[in-house]
């Protein structure tokens, strides 16, 4: 067995695995070859600080004898501890726990194409996707990555193809793919009907399948009907030779699916959900059977305890059978990196009484499809930056928006950080303020209005300050978009209807007048880089750029709320609705 586990004292082990006891695995049969397990995570957010952590999975790993260890995207991104240093002390993590392979997700893009390619330098495991490539001209040219990689383990061959989401465009910020003169220089085989990106995947599928016994997809898709036509149910359905999907992006708890092939091969497609919550375990019998499981932090350590019980059984020492020093050496950084940043973040600049949430009493998320009370907050923020402050003396901010998408917090309330903040704001994204006319700001409500009604969570979903608008959801969207997912027109009628802007001097809104100039605040992301595809500002006026990082816009707004509770520290209040208080009416 390989002596590779995770940082736990032996009294901690103890006191913390006494768990209910885990099936025993299967006897190995006869046969030439052996049990392989597949351990995978996907979406992991940099959420590193709960019960399941690289360190666990590290010291679970060491229990198997033919195992690999693989990502499946997104885990470079999403809280502090992935944006303070974007994403290096994370890749350090999957390094100690000695990752095998891993794919892009959209937001390994997040720190520009500089930083993606940089993750992918630093990572000792390969990234892999058979649709990332240069692109000259227009012109599909080499990828960039391995489109797949054979693994030769318990005497089996088994081949990971790697897959990007073409949302990655949209989903991170189409700029990143582009040259200083807006041409594109990277692509992601994706097409409007899905044809590019299944062809490319099969191409990929052929080469492994003539080198390996096992083909399994490592991608980042996921299942979420927003990414029709590029879901892995769809990619599945379209191309031949799948044994099995590891997927990522919609965050879907998949214990185990079956999905049929272009050949009506049954196919195993898996997701573990998010935020490190489990961790999936895919077991591939010597004659190639593969089932999959997903195992949640008790599960995992009452599985250790089982084994080390059994190997202490077996006449070894409980004391030696648990040491390893390189799964030390994981947890010792893994726990000095969040130590790092919360020393660097916890400083409390202000507390509320309320509820700043984005989800309902069933643990719906709602900030991409809805009002919330996180999202005017956010808002007011930017409106906030750009009116008190007078940024910009002779432009007066109009209007204010935040993208749903770029909105993160779970339930806020109590004490607020800067920590606090940088988990509402994870991206790094700054603010600035540009002058559009009236038309612009429409489409761009009415893009970002596309999936209301319709139960799909668009991240470009508008929040908005110094306005309000209605969404008629009896008016099918007809926004249109290229096969990038950018923004390129209104075909139809609009959904957004009755939008009003707050004027400064009376107070009272007025209506918007498509024709009329205005200033309107928000983040690079959204305004600049046509994140979500918002391409309708081009040609708008630049008024300034780079004024804060977001975290700091929230921190810097709540700090401007009086000590309502003489306690000193700055009480935000207004927010008691999780629904938010009726700037965007949807009927």
């Amino acid at each position: 067995m390989r002596k590779f586990a995770a940082a736990l004292t032996l009294p901690l082990i103890l006191s913390t695995l006494w768990l209910p006891a885990a099936a025993a695995e299967d006897a190995t049969e006869a046969t030439g070859a052996e049990p392989v397990t597949i351990l995978y995570t996907n979406d992991v957010h940099t959420y590193i600080d709960g019960d399941l952590g690289y360190s666990l999975v590290a010291r679970y790993r060491d229990t198997f004898d033919n195992v690999l260890l693989v990502d499946a995207g997104d885990h470079i991104q999403g809280t502090a501890y992935g944006s303070m240093d974007k994403g290096s002390s994370i890749v350090d993590l999957m390094n100690a726990a000695k990752y095998d392979a891993a794919t892009l997700g959209n937001h390994e893009f997040d720190y520009g194409m500089e930083g993606a390619l940089a993750t992918i330098e630093k990572a000792e495991y390969p990234y892999l996707s058979c649709n990332f490539y240069h692109e000259e001209n227009g012109e599909k040219g080499e990828n960039v990555l391995d489109s797949y990689k054979v693994f030769e383990v318990g005497g089996q061959k088994i081949a990971l193809v790697g897959v990007t989401t073409p949302e990655s465009f949209t989903k991170s910020t189409p700029a990143y793919f582009q040259d200083e003169n807006g041409n594109y220089i990277y692509g992601i085989a994706g097409g409007n009907d899905g044809s590019d990106l299944y062809d490319t995947v099969q191409e990929a599928i052929d080469e492994a399948s003539a080198e390996a016994d096992i083909v399994i997809g490592l991608g980042h898709l996921g299942v979420d009907p927003s990414s029709i036509p590029w879901t892995s149910e769809e990619v599945i359905a379209n191309t031949t030779g799948f044994d099995a999907f590891i997927d990522g992006h919609s965050h879907t708890t998949l214990p185990m699916e079956v999905v049929l092939d272009e050949e009506e091969n049954e196919v195993v497609l898996t997701q573990t959900g998010s935020y490190f919550n489990a961790l999936g375990q895919m077991t591939i019998s010597p004659e190639g059977e593969i089932t999959t499981e997903l195992l949640e932090a008790d599960n995992v350590k009452a599985r250790l305890y089982d084994n080390y019980m059994a190997q202490a059984a077996a006449g070894g020492s409980l004391e030696d059978v648990v040491a390893d020093e390189t799964a030390d050496a994981v947890a010792e950084v893994e726990s000095a990196w969040i130590t790092e940043v919360n020393d660097e973040l916890g400083q409390v600049i202000g507390t509320t009484d309320e509820v700043l949430d984005n989800f309902d009493a069933d643990g719906n998320r709602l900030v991409r499809s809805q009002e919330t009370n996180s999202g005017d907050f956010a808002a007011d923020a930017l409106y906030y930056l750009f009116d008190q402050t007078n940024v910009v003396d002779g432009y007066p901010v109009d209007v204010a928006i935040m993208n749903g998408g770029g909105i993160r917090n779970e339930a806020i309330t109590g004490d607020i950080s800067y920590l606090t903040c940088k988990n509402m704001h994870t991206f790094g994204n700054v603010a600035c303020m540009i002058e559009v006319t009236g038309q612009q700001l429409l489409d761009a409500l009415e893009f970002g209005a596309r999936g209301v009604g319709t139960g799909e969570e668009i991240g470009g979903f508008l929040h908005i300050a110094g306005a309000k608008y209605t969404i008629d959801t009896s008016i099918e969207s007809t926004a249109t978009m290229d096969d990038k997912g950018v923004f390129t027109g209104v075909a139809g009628d609009y959904r957004v209807k009755d939008v009003q802007i707050l004027d400064r001097e009376s107070g009272e809104y007025k209506p918007l007048d498509v024709n009329a100039k205005y200033n309107l605040a928000g983040y690079n992301y959204t305004l600049r880089d046509l994140g979500d595809g918002f391409s309708m500002f081009d040609g708008a006026t630049n008024i300034i750029d780079y004024v804060m990082e977001d975290y700091m816009v929230l921190a810097n707004y709540v700090q401007s709320f009086e000590d309502s509770d003489g306690d000193g520290l700055p009480n935000v209040t207004g927010y008691a609705d999780v629904n938010g208080e009726g700037r965007i009416t949807i009927e």
